[in-house]
C-alpha cells in the first residue's frame, strides 16, 4: 500500500486555513481518499505539510488493519509520498523539533508511526504528486495526467445525454 500527501498551506481566502488531501492506493489502484479543511490556521508550509502528514498516517493505520484483517499477515511499511522534505525531516530528528515548539502534540503522532516501522515518508517532487488534484486548482493538462495517474477515466462521452 501506498499514498500521497498534499496540503495548500493557507489555501482558504476568507480564512487562511489550509486544505489537506490524501490518496491511498493498493499497487497501482487508488482504494480510498480524503480531502479535508484545517482546523487551525497553519504558521508555515512544512507545519501545514507535517499535520497532514500525520492526517494521513491515522487514515494509513485504518487501512492497514483493515487489510490485515482481509489478507491476514504482516504488512511492509506504507510508503507515505510528499513534497517537503522539512517535514519527513521533522518525523525522523528529534533535533528538529526545538524548532517546531508551537505545533500541537497530536500531530507528533506521525513521528511514533515513523519509529515503529508502520509507514515510511518519502520525497516526491510535487509535479508528480497526485494529491494536488484534492488541494488546488489545476490546469487542464496536470488535471489529466493526474487523474490518468490515479486510475480515474473520464465516462462523460459513455453517457447517453437526452435532449
Amino acid at each position: 500500500m501506498s499514498s500521497f500527501t498534499d496540503t495548500n498551506w493557507g489555501g482558504s481566502e476568507t480564512d487562511g486555513i489550509s486544505n489537506d488531501g490524501g490518496c491511498f492506493s493498493l499497487g497501482s489502484i487508488m482504494i480510498s481518499w480524503m480531502s479535508r479543511k484545517q482546523d487551525f490556521v497553519a504558521l508555515s508550509s512544512v507545519e501545514a505539510k507535517y499535520v497532514v502528514a500525520c492526517e494521513v498516517g491515522k487514515e494509513v493505520v485504518w487501512l492497514r488493519k483493515l487489510l490485515t484483517y482481509l489478507i491476514g499477515g504482516l504488512l511492509d511499511p506504507t510508503v507515505i509520498f510528499c513534497d517537503n522534505q522539512s517535514s519527513i525531516e521533522m518525523t525522523e530528528d528529534l533535533v528538529f523539533h526545538a524548532r517546531t515548539k508551537h505545533i500541537n502534540n497530536k500531530y507528533h503522532y506521525i513521528r511514533s508511526l515513523v519509529q515503529y516501522g508502520v509507514i515510511k515518508l518519502q520525497y516526491i517532487s510535487t509535479n508528480e504528486l497526485v494529491a494536488d488534484i484534492l488541494t488546488k486548482s489545476l490546469p487542464n493538462k496536470k488535471l489529466k495526467y493526474l487523474r490518468s495517474t490515479l486510475g480515474l477515466v473520464d465516462i462523460s462521452h459513455l453517457i447517453k445525454r437526452e435532449s
